[in-house]
């Protein structure tokens, strides 16, 4: 569960003004539910988790009940954007920060171009009982099918054709595309990408669950905290967490506020940052329209981005994640000597100070010009981030239809693949090649 704390707001917006744009908010909720929106043929998240059947998640399990009888120890997996941040954020949000993780090892390739960090990952399978997840609906996005066309021929060189089958799983469309008539060519075990979630939208289908469940944690906790967000947030009320931050954010940003910085006071919560980055950035950013999603992570950054968001140019807001509750417990010691001056700290808890230190910065951005938006999550596990997961979701449906745009297109991504596919070479872009190479 979590809970919308605006009291970092009110210096900045009175209730008048919150009340105009909750009833914004609850319209853009209408529209959402009512599916009569721009990109209403996108909405198989909405009600996505009430659907997903413990058939559907005994399916992820197979594979990875499959793949643990063949001692496969690393998955590569593969996809970019939203094929990729969601697992990646769930998985290291619930990792632990130093050691090897409870199942198999993970992976991410496909998501750049970059020469070093692919030979890399080769020279770290090499001695690896490899297996591979790819994703993509078309399987021809350049990065995602550079990077399986190597693993590929990695693992059907060292396995052979046979046991490489065994070893790769596609998620990819139901009836059409490249990936999926290898799939099938292949006899590939795949699970489907509907047509009508976005990738950015997905994490809560095979695109995330699959990889999560390899990695070993708990994919039925984070359904049932998703299929609890979907009940709370598919209410039409004033007490809708979704609806109170697509109404704050909206406000803010009417009021000349144009950057939103996501702030956290837990590493674990770093690619839950940049998964909603892409999440809103891809949803909002268009027809010049748009508030510029930023993370940080504290107290870390507050040494490099501190004095900006103190002192900088006064057209950003935060929303600050708060973790109610640690998974561990740590004191600082007595020290005789006190040569550091802390013994004022000893026998308190570390978090006791990251406490401390989150609630002085929010007063100190507050006096310094910037509105305070603090989302309350109850602990780092499976169930709350399934919980957050949808909550952003539902919350980023929303606050595009308040902001004018359409939620859940990106026209814009298309500008540098077309760029992309004539300065490489890609027959029937040799026109658009010449007038690049003009330009250069």
């Amino acid at each position: 569960m979590i809970k919308i704390d605006k009291s970092g707001c009110k210096p900045f917006a009175d209730e008048k003004r919150f009340n105009e744009y909750m009833n914004k908010a609850l319209a853009g909720f209408d529209t959402l539910e009512g599916g009569k929106g721009a990109g209403n043929d996108f909405l198989g998240w909405n009600h996505l988790p009430g659907t997903i059947t413990q058939d559907v998640l005994d399916g992820y399990k197979e594979v990875v009940e499959r793949w643990q009888a063949m001692n496969i120890d690393t998955v590569v997996v593969i996809g970019i954007g939203g094929s990729y941040l969601g697992a990646k954020a769930a998985i290291h949000a619930l990792s632990h920060n130093f050691l090897p993780g409870k199942g198999m090892q993970i992976l991410f390739a496909g998501n750049s171009l970059s020469e070093d960090y692919m030979a890399e990952l080769m020279d770290v399978i090499e001695n690896k009982n490899t297996a591979c997840v790819v994703i993509s609906k078309s399987g021809t996005t350049t990065e995602p099918a550079v990077a399986f066309r190597i693993v590929k021929q990695y693992i059907e060189q060292k396995y052979g054709l046979k046991e490489a089958a065994k070893r790769i799983v596609a998620v990819t469309d139901r009836s059409r595309g490249a990936l999926k008539s290898l799939a099938t060519a292949q006899g590939y075990t795949s699970f489907v990408i509907e047509d009508n979630i976005g990738g950015r939208y997905s994490v809560l289908t095979p695109v995330g669950l699959l990889a999560i469940a390899l990695a070993g944690y708990d994919i039925d906790a984070m359904v049932r905290g998703a299929q609890e967000a979907e009940k709370v947030c598919g209410e039409r009320s004033e007490d809708n967490p979704a609806i109170q931050y697509a109404a704050l954010r909206n406000m803010f940003y009417d009021a000349g506020y144009k950057t939103e910085i996501l702030v956290n006071y837990n590493p674990r919560l770093l690619y839950v940052s940049e998964w909603w980055k892409q999440l809103y950035g891809e949803s909002e950013g268009k027809d010049g329209k748009g508030i510029f999603p930023a993370s940080v992570t504290n107290t870390t950054d507050l040494h490099s981005m501190g004095q900006y968001i103190q002192e900088g140019e006064r057209t950003l807001f935060e929303t600050v994640l708060h973790i109610t509750n640690c998974r561990r417990e740590m004191r600082i010691p007595f020290d005789k000597d006190n040569l550091d001056s802390l013994n004022y700290l000893a026998g308190k808890r570390v978090e006791e100070c990251n406490e401390g230190a989150m609630k002085a910065t929010i007063m100190a951005h507050i006096d310094g010009g910037v509105p305070q938006i603090k989302i309350d999550v109850e602990r780092v596990d499976e169930f709350n981030l399934g919980w957050l997961f949808y909550f952003f979701e539902k919350a980023c449906g929303i606050s595009g239809y308040v902001l004018g745009v359409n939620p859940f297109n990106q026209p814009g991504v298309e500008a540098y693949k077309k760029n992309m596919f004539a300065l490489l070479g890609k027959p029937g872009y040799e026109e658009l090649a010449a007038q690049l190479k003009g330009r250069m």
